[in-house]
């Protein structure tokens, strides 16, 4: 799919109505979400209603909502995704509350976009920038990718609660690092390409993905620390706001490129199923820098960077140190999808699914001899 076919000239940026941050902010959300409506629905799996869910249902009853709660179950499939939009439309709900991960999210989006109501994206963990998206990933029952959903609109209110966020593993904050971190990286790659809803990245989403990356780079391991103690301090603050809001409006209106295409591929291999989205797009970074040719010293920084959190860079940390050649074949088939976002490069053209299998080893390597030189310690994932 070539990068900009109807050599469209406009530029083009979204972003959800209402971003709301800060310690209890959840224990405001009557206040922010009765504008949307009188009857939402609340969706969230079983182990996040425990967490913030019951809460939260109280809460806005307490406001005077007619709240209806479904449980999420499994992945975001179409099958789950039409269960849950006809649970909403026989209980009359006139807005959306997704209350958990990405997939809970992008769920709540999907429901929102069909029955044509608003929609307000709850995170309890800061692991994706699903909450400020207008696209949804969507997969298979049995974990595989399976398309992306695109919406009209980005959700309306998105209410992050930091002092919910600081009680989820620190892992959850790290992946969110290794999806932020991707954001500036492939909208450089971006720049003569055309965003899903049909405009060019503008300067504003450049600035945003920037500014992404330069908190990543300045408070991410300390950020990361302060997690692991369940500690709110200002550079967690900081890195939520760049994980959630910054690297949101940065990758969607700036553009997304080689390495959530690998991330996708990857999917192809069962044994990666666990790990999370960021984990997989940390080490799709790797290999967007060796397919883009990124100087050894840029290369290195970011390797550096993605190991000081945990996050996996080689075939080792990923979990599959005997994987094979054949799996890493399927791996760059699945990548070159021709729907799949490594086609909105600027060097879209000269892509091959051979030079995306030889970027992928090529990574591993690299990344294994600069832990090598470096004499690197980690703690594992």
């Amino acid at each position: 799919m070539p990068h900009n076919p109807d050599k469209i000239t406009e530029r083009l940026f979204q972003a959800p109505l209402k971003y709301i941050q800060g310690p209890s902010a959840f224990r405001n959300a009557g206040k922010y979400l009765s504008a949307l409506g009188n009857a939402p629905l609340l969706i969230c799996d079983s182990v996040v209603y425990n967490i913030a869910g019951n809460d939260l249902v109280n809460n806005l009853r307490m406001a005077s909502l007619n709240v209806t709660y479904a449980e999420f179950i499994g992945e975001i499939s179409t099958q789950e995704i039409d269960r849950l939009t006809e649970y909403a439309r026989s209980n009359h709900v006139d807005f959306v509350i997704g209350v958990g991960g990405g997939k809970t999210l992008d769920c709540a989006k999907v429901i929102a976009e069909t029955i044509q109501t608003p929609v307000a994206s709850l995170p309890t963990i800061a692991a994706t920038d699903a909450p400020c998206s207008a696209v949804s990933v969507v997969y298979t029952p049995d974990g595989h990718f399976d398309h992306y959903k695109f919406m009209k609109k980005n959700p309306d209110i998105v209410l992050v609660d930091t002092s919910i966020i600081a009680k989820a593993p620190a892992r959850f904050l790290a992946s969110g690092m290794g999806d932020a971190i991707a954001t500036h990286i492939e909208a450089k790659s971006c720049k003569q390409s055309v965003v899903p809803w049909g405009g060019l990245p503008t300067e504003v989403s450049g600035a945003i993905s920037e500014k992404c990356e330069e908190i990543l780079l300045k408070y991410g391991k300390v950020a990361y620390e302060a997690n692991k103690v369940h500690a709110v301090t200002p550079a967690f603050e900081a890195v939520v706001e760049a994980n959630t809001l910054l690297s949101g409006l940065g990758f969607e209106s700036g553009g997304v490129a080689a390495a959530h295409s690998i991330h996708n591929g990857l999917t192809a291999i069962d044994a990666l199923h666990g790990l999370l989205h960021g984990e997989k797009v940390a080490f799709g970074v790797v290999v967007h820098l060796i397919l883009t040719n990124a100087p050894s010293s840029e290369l290195e920084k970011y390797i550096e960077f993605m190991l000081t959190v945990d996050l996996p860079v080689t075939f080792e940390l990923l979990g599959i140190p005997n994987v094979t050649d054949e799996e890493l074949r399927a791996v760059a088939k699945l990548a070159c999808s021709p729907r799949e976002t490594i086609w909105s490069m600027d060097i879209g053209d000269s892509i091959t699914e051979d030079k995306v299998f030889h970027a992928i080893k090529g990574a591993d390597a690299a990344s294994r001899e600069y832990i090598r030189r470096a004499n690197w310690v980690r703690a594992g994932l």
